[in-house]
Parts: C-alpha cells; structure tokens; sequence
C-alpha cells in the first residue's frame, strides 16, 4: 500500500517543486546580473570601492572617482547590459527559428551584414554617430539575413545544415568586403577600427537614443513568438497540425533576430559569440521551453557581456582589451565543442 500511495502524495509536491524552479533560477540570473553591474561600476584601471561608487550614484560625492563612475562607467555598463540582452536574445530565437544549435546573429552573416553596411555608409557619406547609421545596420542585417535564409532553403523547406554553412560563407564573403572597404580609405579606417573590434569603452548614453526602440521591439516580438517557437521544435508539420504558421513565425522571428543584431552591432560593434553562448549555457538550467528560454537569455547575454568586459579591463592593466576580442577569444574553443557535437 505505501509504494502505491507514494507517487500520488509527492507528486503535487515536484509539480511546485518544478513550477517553482524557473522563477528561481530567472532570480538568480538577476543576482548575478547585479553582481557583474556592481564589479562593472567598481573596476577598471582604477579600482573604486564600492561605498565610494554608491556615494557617487546618490550624488554625496562629486569630483574624482564620482566622476568616473556616472561619467564613464555608468553608460558603458547600460551600453552593455542593453547590448548583452539582445544579443542572447537574438541567439535564442535564431536557434529556436531555423531549429540549428549553430545559429547565431554571428554565424549566421547577420552581424557581418550590418557591419558592412554600416562601414559602407561611413566610407560614402562620411557618417559619425549611431543616429546617421542605424539604418544602415538595420538594412545589411536584413539583407544578410535574406540571403542565409534563401541559401538555406531546399524544396521548400528550411535545411539547418545548409543553414549554418550558407551563414559561415556569408560571414566570410561580407567580412572580407568589409575589410577591403576599410583598406581603400584611412579615413574610414581610423573611424571603425576600434567599433569593429567590439567596444562599449567609450560610448556615451547618447548612442543608445536611436536603437533602443529598435532593441525593445526586438524584444517584444521575441516574447511574444516564444510560445510558437515550442511548437516549431516539434518540426514544420508537426507545428502546421497544431495551427501554427510556420512561414509567418519563421518572419516574425527573423525581423526580431534582425532588430535585435542590428540596433546591437550599431551601439557596439559586431561583438562574437555572445548570441550563440547565451542560450547552451540558460538550455540546461531553464530547459527547452521558450516562454523561459528567452527572458533567461536577456539575463544571460547581459551577464556575458559585462563579465567579459570586466574581464578585459583587468588582464593587461592599466590598458584594457575591447569586449569583442574577448568574446571572441572565449567563444571560439565553445563554437567547435558545439560544432562537434553537432555534427555527432
């Protein structure tokens, strides 16, 4: 009698038990979140105690340190906490869309798109400020985007395989585009050289003014596709049977993916790795459910984003190393682990 009375007595207590887990560990993640805010606001080339930091936050403090902290570290840790969620975001539901573990507004030419055009328009108009050049992110992802996605398709359906090797060329054949643009003027060298390298170092609040309505639709339109995205895991005609329209989802998520990489690539430059981190490292914790999956990525792609930045900061001080090139250094053995296992 008690190993059949067992089961039926504990089992309400692992549904709240597993109810209960995903806001737990989302609170956590904002743990963490403010963990890395507060190292991001007390580290640097000069380290500034935290009392210091909070004095200069409430306006007790003036001058000096306080001036380092709400002139400089301020922005650059908003820039990247705003950065870092689209990006993770943008990872999540490109991986959720095309059903590749591999996609990523990086392997997939969208990030390579939007520094293009962006390099473009600085090379022919002579552009300064993420205000003038916004668009221009906006279109080079969109059109990078287009292009992955018809390279990809086979007989009408969307080969994931073909998808991330279609992305990793068209990554390759924009970079290089790129590059031999930057080459044919110093000008426009000098202008994108340390943007290109991914930076939030020296970014005001004033350039998140034209991309922030851009990264919060993103954001809205990621929530409210999540449900569909469950169902697209399923596979296409799996999720047809269920009422769910496919190609439209497939849009709708891939404007959020574009809007998303694209207000980030012209805040910050086209910073590696994040989108595609963001989700492996939230998939274990917060499961396969996207309705979890995305708001854990905000917070995931945030928290990459500000440790790597701290991180750059700290290993060749008093100099510091842009967060791109550590992202980039971090991310790469992780994208032939995931590639790997892929392929297996």
């Amino acid at each position: 009698m008690l190993t059949t009375e067992l089961p039926e007595s504990t089992a309400p207590a692992r549904r709240t038990t597993a109810t209960l887990r995903q806001p737990l560990l989302l609170l956590a993640g904002l743990a963490a979140l403010a963990l890395c805010v507060a190292l991001s606001l007390a580290l640097g080339t000069r380290p500034i105690p935290l009392a210091t930091v909070l004095d200069a936050l409430s306006g007790r403090l003036t001058g000096g340190d306080a001036d380092v902290v709400t002139g400089l570290r301020v922005p650059r840790t908003i820039i990247g906490v705003t950065v870092g969620a689209a990006l993770g975001v943008a990872g999540a539901v490109a991986q959720g869309v095309t059903r590749n573990p591999l996609a990523a507004p990086t392997t997939l030419g969208i990030n390579a798109g939007a520094s293009l055009a962006v390099v473009v328009a600085i090379f022919t108009f002579g552009l300064t400020h993420p205000l003038q050049y916004v668009w221009f992110a906006v279109a080079g992802a969109a059109a990078a985007a287009v292009l992955a996605y018809a390279m990809a398709r086979r007989s009408g359906d969307l080969d994931p395989v073909r998808l991330a090797l279609g992305g990793t060329v068209l990554t390759a054949v924009l970079t290089s585009w790129t590059s031999a643009v930057m080459l044919a003027s110093h000008r426009t060298l000098d202008e994108v050289r340390f943007w290109l390298a991914g930076s939030i170092g020296t970014r005001s609040l004033e350039v998140l003014t034209p991309v922030l309505p851009l990264i919060l639709v993103g954001l809205l339109i990621a929530l409210l596709v999540s449900p569909a995205l469950n169902a697209l895991a399923l596979g296409d005609e799996t999720a047809q049977a269920l009422g769910v329209p496919v190609a439209r989802i497939r849009l709708v998520g891939g404007l959020a993916v574009v809007l998303l990489a694209a207000g980030a690539v012209a805040v910050a430059g086209p910073i590696a790795f994040v989108g595609l981190a963001a989700p492996h490292l939230v998939r274990p914790l917060l499961g396969n459910d996207h309705r979890w999956l995305i708001p854990g990525c905000l917070l995931g792609g945030a928290v990459l984003l500000l440790a790597a930045d701290v991180l750059g900061r700290l290993v060749v001080r008093p100099s510091e190393i842009e967060v791109g090139i550590v992202t980039a250094f971090l991310g790469a053995p992780m994208l032939a682990l995931l590639a790997r296992k892929a392929a297996r």
